[in-house]
């Protein structure tokens, strides 16, 4: 990861961001213990105490959020270092957490579960730990896309190996909310896995931020950064049904995804009128298309973030700066058609029927008495058609200017208000160019322009099989078999003699070998050896890894001598055999969030005693239940069932939830 201390710009609006994160966090620890008081007392003068403290933490909290946003809207500090004339692109921030020692806990269940020496373990708790704190301030690069998947993967090994489904592992993780700045705890992995998922999108719109727009290449690796980006933010929003946290919840997810999508298109449009706009006929029809679909991707974007419940999180400035795209771009639009019919005359050498049918398509419907081929050998229609998409045109602008000129944080953007300024004028002197004195006599309305474009943007899902990681944990054992679902009993050592060069039992399966066939006339039964055992070791050499072959060429190799040999058993009666394919449960643990904390004895004993509430994050695309309230403490819930495939840190991604 990046040096924490580093003073870019961009560290040093993280560094703001962990600032205003604490400071909400004592804001809401406030609030929540005047909410609680106010309903404890009776005493009509501590009430009137208590309600004026809570004003006043309310405002704190709103110029807090106020502040938040201005982050958020930084936007400067994110954009390619060239100097350029485009209207800036939104990223999005880092998530900030806080941090996790997994020492004690991994160490603990390393002796409890695996009955292993878990000093022999430090190195690889050190280097999960080191791994974690590094994804806290990744390059923003693919190095630093990299290594949170790789982090991501880890996550799915780890919990594999420590995390049962039946009980907690004592580590908290913390979380703040990138929008409202409120921390999320839990004692789940899932929380991890969502937010890393979170900051890798996060990362990928900072990178298309960054792209140099001025080149062709420039422009190519910002759409594909911002389709990447929209495909881990809707692999998040199928993957993680139920969240805790606003900023990942599905429906502000879905507004993100549309808003990665738009900038993407906008992209496009950039790249497409780079080498420049030719004053030619089908060409302006093709660019009038092309930026009409970026004005109607930025509509639905702005409609989007104007819905409940996403209104009241999303920043006031990017519901603004969306609106302020698609009447600029629309504007655009109008520009060029009005370009087309102003500029460019029917000749005699020119196709008359490709004219009128590619001006037919920018266009649902004409104007009452127009048609497209009357327009076109019409020299006064044509002038009278072009002038009104002049005029919306600037209305368009000045409707632009006027939103952007109403927003604190966007009229403080300097580009932005000049790239909207010389449209505005562009447009204005066009229109005085076309104008006479019966203009009154005109009344046309533009009509709409119907939006097209040659190049589809689609999410690109995220490709996480080409970042390759090793279980930092490799040694404990395969996966399949050594995982925190089941339990064993502890080694035991067996002392093997050959009788009649025999050994009195059969291996089979793969790592580790399984005892099958156990002859009890000979001496391995009856010195506690069983039927389905596992070998650990053989002679001390730990063989956990070893196929069949391999452990019996060690097993002859010995000759005549007694060897010792180390097996365990198994407890649990429904996987007593060895099988090639492992399972999984999802059981959810309890969790919790900070508001949580502040509640009164007698809430929580009344939730103790409702029925098991749904958990809120489950791994699954299948479970569509209800999520349970931010406001109560879930029972934890044990999942059992067994689904047979190939383990790997995605075994659950394509399982369906067990919970209930």
């Amino acid at each position: 990861g990046c040096n924490p201390l580093a003073e870019t710009g961009r560290s040093k609006l993280q560094n703001q961001r962990a600032v205003l994160n604490q400071q909400i966090l004592r804001a809401v620890r406030m609030r929540a213990g005047a909410e609680n008081l106010l309903r404890a007392t009776t005493n009509n003068k501590v009430r009137e105490q208590v309600l004026l403290e809570l004003s006043f933490v309310n405002s704190d909290l709103q110029i807090l959020k106020e502040e938040l946003e201005g982050l958020n809207i930084s936007v400067e500090v994110y954009q390619n270092t060239e100097e350029t004339f485009s209207i800036p692109l939104v990223p999005l921030g880092l998530k900030e957490t806080k941090e996790v020692d997994f020492t004690l806990p991994l160490k603990d269940f390393i002796l409890e579960h695996y009955s292993e020496d878990s000093s022999e373990y430090e190195d690889e708790i050190a280097d999960l730990m080191d791994l974690r704190q590094a994804c806290r301030t990744p390059s923003r690069d693919e190095a630093g896309i990299e290594m949170l998947i790789s982090y991501f993967l880890q996550l799915g090994y780890v919990e594999n190996r420590f995390f049962p489904p039946t009980r907690h592992m004592g580590v908290l993780f913390t979380w703040y909310d990138s929008f409202t700045g409120v921390p999320v705890c839990q004692q789940n992995l899932l929380l991890e896995k969502a937010s890393i998922l979170f900051n890798i999108g996060a990362l990928y719109t900072q990178i298309g931020t960054r792209c140099n727009r001025q080149t062709q290449a420039g422009l190519e690796n910002a759409v594909d950064a911002f389709q990447r980006a929209a495909g881990v933010l809707s692999y998040l929003k199928e993957t993680f049904t139920h969240t805790p946290s606003y900023d990942m919840s599905p429906a502000m997810l879905n507004v993100l995804v549309k808003m990665m999508l738009a900038q993407a298109q906008e992209c496009v449009f950039e790249q497409i009128g780079l080498p420049g706009i030719r004053n030619e006929f089908f060409t302006l029809v093709k660019m009038t298309q092309e930026v009409a679909k970026v004005g109607e991707v930025y509509m639905l974007v702005n409609t989007a973030m104007n819905q409940e419940p996403v209104k009241e999180n999303i920043p006031y400035s990017w519901s603004k700066l969306a609106q302020i795209k698609s009447d600029h771009y629309k504007a655009l639009a109008h520009y060029f058609i009005a370009t087309v019919l102003c500029d460019h005359e029917l000749q005699s050498g020119d196709d008359e029927d490709q004219q009128e049918k590619a001006l037919s398509q920018l266009y649902d419907y004409m104007p009452e008495g127009l048609m497209v081929l009357t327009v076109l050998k019409d020299k006064v229609q044509r002038k009278q058609l072009g002038k009104a998409h002049l005029r919306k045109a600037i209305v368009y602008h000045e409707e632009a200017l006027r939103v952007c000129g109403l927003c604190k944080k966007l009229r403080n953007i300097d580009v932005l208000q000049e790239v909207l300024t010389a449209a505005h004028k562009r447009s204005l002197l066009k229109y005085a160019q076309q104008e006479t004195e019966d203009d009154f006599l005109s009344l046309i309305q533009a009509p709409d322009i119907l939006p097209k474009t040659e190049y589809k943007i689609e999410t690109i899902a995220p490709q996480f099989s080409k970042v390759k990681v090793k279980d930092f944990f490799h040694r404990l054992g395969p996966l399949t078999v050594f995982s925190a679902k089941q339990r064993w009993t502890a080694p035991r050592t067996i002392h093997i003699h050959h009788e009649e060069g025999e050994l009195g039992f059969g291996l089979k399966g793969g790592s580790p070998v399984q005892i099958y066939c156990l002859d009890p006339v000979y001496s391995a039964a009856s010195m506690g050896l069983k039927e389905g055992d596992y070998i650990v070791s053989v002679g001390g050499v730990d063989c956990k890894w070893l196929g069949v072959n391999e452990v019996l060429e060690k097993l002859r190799n010995v000759g005549e001598q007694p060897i010792e040999i180390e097996v365990i058993s198994c407890q649990d009666t429904a996987s007593s055999m060895h099988n090639k394919s492992a399972t999984y449960s999802v059981g959810m643990q309890k969790t919790y969030s900070l508001i949580c904390l502040a509640m009164e004895e007698d809430k929580i004993d009344q939730t103790k005693k409702a029925p098991l509430k749904l958990p809120f994050l489950s791994w699954g695309t299948k479970n569509r239940q209800k999520a349970a309230s931010t406001l109560c403490l879930p029972s934890a819930v044990a999942g059992s069932s067994q689904i047979k495939k190939k383990l790997s840190p995605f075994t659950l991604l394509n399982t369906e939830s067990s919970l209930y």
